[in-house]
């Protein structure tokens, strides 16, 4: 992927340059540290081994009442200073500064605020080196200068370094290498979950195969499982509301066709008249028909995202008797409602309560007696008629699409879709649905418990 036309770096590469990079920067940090406390202590020993040669040509100095002597011979001052290394120069200094051996020009800082000896970095014979400065006691306080080359000292530290940065620069190579190579192998999965994406056809939701290298890897094969799961119910959903769509409206359509085609053939007003009224009841019947599978349709999209608030139940069930009661009055249904006195509140949908509601009553209007009431009885919501009611092993299968009760196919009316749609709305309400035969009227009892 290519922001602004640039590549974005892999994972990979994100993942190396973030353990590696800080890595090699704390080794280098920890190797600079261990070199200069390796330099320090180098140079410690150095100093200590050249006092100790300052030391051995002070304790050949004589000192008598004739004045100082150097008892070495110059050649027994070169056995003392002897080094295979470096260029080692010395001098004895009287108290006055005059030279009493070695090289009169050699000089350096003398030792300060009653030190016995002194170190110091001087430059002799356009060479640089490193000095020290003994200090005699009084009163005969004569100074020996001893100073060297440094050549030995750099190719230590040179040594020191190459030798602490070498081992730690091939384990930095060899831990990239390794973690290139794990992080590859670790991420590998990822690459062929995208392989088989792009290789899969659209129409195809079936699950991906999860590979369990890692809790990272597995979560997001399950996260695409489920977003497959959520398509393919609604890809299954469209397919099926499509179908019950064409399968439903083929009848009405038909039989709005054919009594239009037998009016347009007759050539009487009352005739007309009556198709007419015929073809609005179809077009009605069509019309609730579309609605119910709108409905269905909307229910099996609503598994997510499903808001939910505080619901009257007393005020919402007036407020749908006052919606039906003209149509109840038209059929000379007596509708009414009980347990409205006190409130009652639940946490729910307003409009899946409304539409569980209106297709009980359509189908208590439908189908019921001569009286339907609504019950309100703590959390539970019941639709009660006093219809011929249902026989008990014929309850169950009213809540499957398309089911309907022997009243409903002897009248030729509904879908069978009404109570389908109220179980459907119940489950996503977490309610508990019954359908059963009223034990007083005899007639059908549909109950809604909510819960909480």
């Amino acid at each position: 992927m290519s922001v602004d036309g640039v590549l974005a770096p892999s994972l990979t590469q994100r993942v190396l340059k973030g353990v590696l990079l800080p890595l090699a920067l704390t080794w280098l940090i920890g190797t600079v540290i261990a070199i200069g406390i390796a330099n320090y202590l180098t140079e410690q020993a150095f100093d200590h081994a050249m006092l100790d040669d300052a030391h051995s040509v002070s304790a050949n100095v004589q000192v008598s009442d004739t004045g100082i002597e150097l008892l070495l011979s110059p050649r027994e001052v070169t056995t003392v200073l002897f080094d295979q290394v470096e260029s080692v120069y010395f001098a004895v200094l009287r108290p006055d500064g005059s030279v009493l051996a070695g090289n009169p020009a050699l000089r350096a800082p003398a030792p300060e605020g009653g030190a016995q000896a002194r170190f110091s970095d001087i430059v002799f014979q356009d060479q640089s080196l490193r000095a020290v400065v003994l200090q005699n006691e009084a009163p005969n306080a004569f100074k020996v200068v001893i100073a060297q080359t440094t050549h030995a000292r750099a190719t230590l530290i040179d040594r020191l370094l190459a030798y602490a940065l070498t081992p730690q620069l091939l384990l930095l190579a060899l831990l990239a290498a390794w973690v290139w190579y794990r992080v590859g192998k670790d991420l590998r999965p990822l690459g062929e979950l995208q392989l088989a994406l792009d290789r899969r056809d659209a129409r195809d939701l079936t699950p991906v195969p999860v590979v369990h290298t890692s809790r990272e890897v597995e979560r997001l094969g399950d996260a695409v499982n489920a977003l497959f799961e959520r398509l393919d119910h609604s890809v299954s959903a469209q397919r099926e509301f499509a179908g019950n769509v064409a399968h439903e409206l083929r009848t009405p359509l038909a039989g709005i066709r054919a009594l239009a085609e037998y009016g347009l053939a007759q050539q009487t007003p009352a005739v007309w008249r009556e198709q007419l009224e015929r073809i609005a009841a179809s077009q009605s019947r069509a019309s609730r028909l579309i609605d119910q599978l709108l409905g269905l349709a909307l229910a099996d999209e609503a598994n997510t995202g499903l808001k939910r608030e505080a619901v009257r139940l007393d005020q919402l069930v007036e407020h749908t008797v006052m919606r039906h009661l003209a149509r109840a009055d038209a059929r000379g249904v007596d509708l009414g409602a009980r347990g409205l006195d006190e409130p009652v509140t639940v946490q729910a949908n307003v409009a899946l309560v409304e539409g569980i509601l209106d297709n009980l009553i359509d189908n208590a209007l439908r189908y019921g007696g001569r009286t339907l009431t609504i019950e309100l009885a703590g959390k539970t919501l019941s639709v009660v008629d006093d219809g011929p009611g249902i026989a008990p092993e014929a309850q169950r299968d009213l809540v499957q699409r398309w089911s309907q009760g022997a009243a409903g196919q002897q009248l030729g009316q509904g879908s069978g879709l009404g109570l389908s749609i109220v179980s459907r709305y119940a489950k996503l309400l977490g309610a508990a649905l019954t359908v059963e035969n009223d034990a007083v009227s005899g007639g059908l009892r549909v109950s809604l418990r909510f819960g909480g």
